[in-house]
C-alpha cells in the first residue's frame, strides 16, 4: 500500500452550553468552536502520535480565564485509533487529534477510507459541553473510479489485452492488465465538472508485419459532484420592540452559504440553547429566503428573566452531508426592559500570571454590562499603569512592563467604569540559578578520622520561591572520591578512613547546587579543596632485628662498632635511639640521632675483661611511639687487630 491521504471533516453538531442571566446581567460567555467545519488530513500507515493536519484553527476561545477545556472522542473510533488532546495557548484552547500509540490497528484506506468521529469539549467547573463530528469529505486519491473489460474469442495471450488511455491525463490512471481506473489528482468542481476518457484495449498476440495488434476503444465519462465545502454563516441584528407591537420581532437573522446549488441552500435555522421553555422560534421571512425573524411562540415569561434571554442559533444547509454553522448568540429583551448603569460581570477578577510573561501579554478581560457605545475602561490609580495597560474600549488588561515575582508576587488593580478589582497573582518561574556563598572553599581533615566525620559545609541560596528555589547538593567528580555530601544540608563528610601515607594528600571536589525548578532545573558549581593532615600514627621499624656483632677485646675506646637504623612511615618524624638494657657496665655508647654504636670503655680492663658476651636491648622512638626492643648480641673475641 502506498502512502495515501484520508481527508477528515470536523463538523460541529450540537452546542450544549448556554448562558444564564442574573440581576446584574453578568452572563457566562457561551463555549463554542471557532467554526462549524474543519478540514483535516492524515496519511494511511501513519506512525503513532501523528497529528491530523488542518489549515483551520480548531478549538475553543477561552472567554473565561477559569475555564479548563478538555476534549474526548466519544464515538466513531471503534478501533481505538485516535486520541483528542487540548493545548492551551493564550486565550485559545486548541483541539488536536492524533493517532494513539500501542494500538495493533493501523490506518489502512483499503480497509476503512473514512472515519466519523464525535468529539466532546467539556469545561470542568461549569459542566459546559460542545460536540463535534469528524467525517470524510472528498474522494481520496488512488481510489478506484471504474473498471473496463474487453473480451476476445482467441485463447492464450491472443485473448488478453493491455489497457491504456488514448490521450495522456494526470487526473486518472488505468491499470494495464486489470482495467481498473483510479483517481490520481485532486478533483475541483469549480475547475472541471466532466471528464471524457478514451480507453484503448490492445491484445497481447504476436504482431504480424509491423502491425500494432488488434485494438478496441471505449469511452468513459466521469462526472464530478460538488462537495459541500462551506458552512452557513449567521449575522443577526437585535431589535427593540415597541409596547404597541402585538407580534414583535426581536431580531432579524440572515444566513449565507458560499456553496452553489443545493449545498448553498439553507434547510433550517434553529434555536439550540437559551430557550428551555421553547417560547421563541425562527420564522423565514418568505419561502426560499435566507432571512429569518425571531418571534415569540407564546407569551414570554419576562418575570423570571427580567434582563432578557440569550438565544443560541444554529443554521443547517441542504448539502449531503449537511453543514452546520457556528453557534450565534442573540440577546433579546422585553419592550418594558429599561437598562441601568453599567455593572461589571464580576466584583473581583482573579488571574495567575507567569513572571516570564513578555510585554503586552493578555492578562484578563473585564466586561461591564450593558455595553453602552461610549463605555470606556480605565485604571483608578496611575501607579497601575507602570506594569499593566488596559484597552479603554474592550477592557482587555495586558502587561506593560516586566513582572518579577521576587519583588512583588501580587498586584491589585482597580478598574473604573463603575468599579471592579482585578487581583493578579504572579506565578514564580525558575529564572534564578542557585548561588554559593563562596566561589571556592578550603578545608582540612586529619587522617584516620572515623567514616562520616564532617569536613565542611557549603551553602547556596536561590531567589526563586517554592520548589523553584529549593536547593540540593551533589559531588560531580568523574572519579570516585572518599567524600559524600548531604543532599539537603550541604555538609561534606568522609566516606571512608583516610590514610596520609597511602592516599592523595589534596582532594579537589566539584560540588553542584541544583534547584527543583520546572520545566527545567538551574545548576551552579563550586570548587572545594580538602587537604589531608598527617598524624603520627606509625611506630618506627628497625631495618634489622636480632643483630650479631663481634668485637675484638683490644677495640679502642670511641671506635664505632656498628650502626642501627629504623624507619618511620610518618613524614618529618625524627627517630631517636637508646639502649634500654644490657649495658650495665656502661661499656657501650649509642648515638641517639645517628644510631652509631661505639665503645665507651676498654674491654680489656677491670670487670669488662672478664665478660666475653653482651646482649643489648636497643629501642627506637619517634617521641610518641617506640619499637619493640631489638636484641644486639655482642661477642668479644681475643683476636687482636692486625698491625
Amino acid at each position: 500500500m502506498g502512502t495515501r491521504l484520508v481527508s477528515l471533516l470536523v463538523l460541529l453538531m450540537q452546542l450544549l452550553c448556554g448562558c444564564a442571566g442574573n440581576q446584574r446581567m453578568a452572563r457566562a460567555a457561551s463555549m463554542q468552536f471557532t467554526q462549524s467545519v474543519y478540514n483535516a488530513t492524515i496519511y494511511e500507515n501513519s506512525a503513532a502520535k501523528t497529528y491530523l493536519e488542518s489549515h483551520a484553527k480548531m478549538g475553543v476561545y477561552i472567554t473565561d480565564p477559569s475555564w479548563e477545556i478538555r476534549y474526548k472522542i466519544i464515538s466513531g473510533d471503534n478501533e481505538n485509533l485516535f486520541k483528542a488532546e487540548d493545548y492551551l495557548l493564550g486565550d485559545f484552547s486548541f483541539m488536536r487529534i492524533r493517532t494513539k500509540g500501542g494500538s495493533t490497528s493501523i490506518l489502512n484506506r483499503e480497509v476503512e477510507d473514512h472515519y466519523m468521529l464525535t468529539v466532546k469539549a467539556s469545561e470542568r467547573s461549569t459542566n459546559f459541553e460542545c460536540r463535534t463530528r469528524v467525517k470524510v469529505q472528498n474522494t481520496a486519491i488512488r481510489m478506484s473510479v471504474a473498471k473496463v473489460t474487453a473480451t476476445d474469442a482467441d485463447i492464450g495471450t491472443n485473448g488478453e489485452y493491455y489497457y491504456s488511455f488514448r490521450e495522456w491525463t494526470d487526473m486518472f490512471a488505468v491499470h494495464p492488465t486489470s482495467g481498473v481506473v483510479t483517481l490520481t489528482g485532486k478533483l475541483d468542481y469549480s475547475d472541471k465538472k466532466l471528464y471524457e476518457l478514451e480507453i484503448l484495449a490492445v491484445d497481447r498476440g504476436m504482431k504480424l508485419y509491423g502491425s500494432s495488434g488488434f485494438s478496441s476503444m471505449a469511452k468513459l465519462t466521469v462526472r464530478v459532484e460538488q462537495a459541500n465545502e462551506h458552512a452557513p454563516v449567521i449575522t443577526a441584528v437585535t431589535l427593540a420592540p415597541s409596547d404597541a407591537d402585538h407580534d414583535p420581532t426581536y431580531a432579524i437573522v440572515t444566513v449565507e452559504d458560499s456553496d452553489q446549488g443545493p449545498n448553498g441552500e439553507i434547510a433550517s435555522l434553529s434555536i439550540v440553547a437559551g430557550d428551555p421553555l421553547q417560547q421563541f422560534k425562527a420564522v423565514r421571512s418568505s419561502p426560499g429566503s435566507k432571512e429569518y425573524k425571531i418571534k415569540a411562540v407564546k407569551d414570554v415569561d419576562w418575570d423570571s428573566q427580567p434582563f432578557g434571554y440569550n438565544l443560541t442559533l444554529q443554521a443547517k444547509d441542504k448539502g449531503s452531508p449537511p453543514q452546520f454553522s457556528s453557534a450565534k448568540l442573540v440577546h433579546v429583551t422585553s419592550a418594558q426592559f429599561k437598562v441601568g448603569p453599567p455593572i461589571f460581570e464580576k466584583a473581583v477578577y482573579r488571574v495567575n500570571l507567569s513572571e516570564f510573561a513578555p510585554l503586552l501579554t493578555p492578562v484578563t478581560m473585564v466586561t461591564a454590562l450593558p455595553k453602552y457605545p461610549q463605555l470606556k475602561y480605565a485604571f483608578r490609580h496611575k501607579s497601575d499603569k507602570n506594569r499593566f495597560t488596559i484597552n479603554p474600549d474592550t477592557g482587555l488588561i495586558s502587561t506593560a512592563g516586566p513582572i518579577n515575582a521576587d519583588s512583588a508576587s501580587r498586584f491589585e488593580l482597580d478598574v473604573i467604569t463603575t468599579a471592579t478589582k482585578v487581583i493578579v497573582e504572579v506565578i514564580d518561574v525558575n529564572n534564578n540559578a542557585p548561588e554559593f556563598q563562596q566561589t571556592s572553599y578550603k578545608a582540612s581533615v586529619d587522617e584516620n578520622v572515623p567514616t562520616g566525620t564532617s569536613v565542611i559545609t557549603v551553602k547556596a541560596t536561590d531567589l526563586d520561591r517554592g520548589e523553584n528555589g529549593y536547593v540540593t547538593y551533589s559531588i560531580t567528580n568523574m572519579s570516585p572520591q572518599p567524600f559524600v555530601i548531604d543532599y539537603f544540608s550541604g555538609v561534606i563528610s568522609t566516606s571512608e578512613v583516610l590514610d596520609y601515607e597511602l592516599m592523595p594528600r589534596i582532594y579537589s571536589l566539584k560540588v553542584r547546587a541544583s534547584d527543583w525548578g520546572s520545566p527545567y532545573r538551574r545548576e551552579v558549581e563550586a570548587s572545594v579543596t580538602v587537604t589531608l593532615n598527617n598524624l603520627n600514627d606509625n611506630k618506627p621499624l628497625f631495618e634489622n632485628v636480632d643483630c650479631e656483632v663481634t668485637v675484638p677485646r683490644d677495640h679502642g675506646e670511641g671506635e664505632q662498632i656498628t650502626t642501627v637504623s629504623a624507619i618511620d612511615a610518618d613524614e618529618l618524624q625524627l627517630v631517636r635511639y637508646y639502649i634500654k638494657t644490657g649495658n650495665d657496665l656502661d661499656l657501650f655508647e649509642l648515638n641517639p640521632n645517628s644510631g652509631v654504636l661505639s665503645l665507651r670503655h676498654t674491654l680489656s680492663e677491670g670487670e669488662a675483661a672478664k665478660v666475653s658476651f653482651h646482649s643489648l636491648h636497643v629501642i627506637a622512638t619517634d617521641g610518641e611511639h617506640e619499637t619493640q626492643p631489638m636484641f644486639m648480641n655482642i661477642t668479644v673475641i681475643t683476636a687482636r687487630k692486625p698491625v
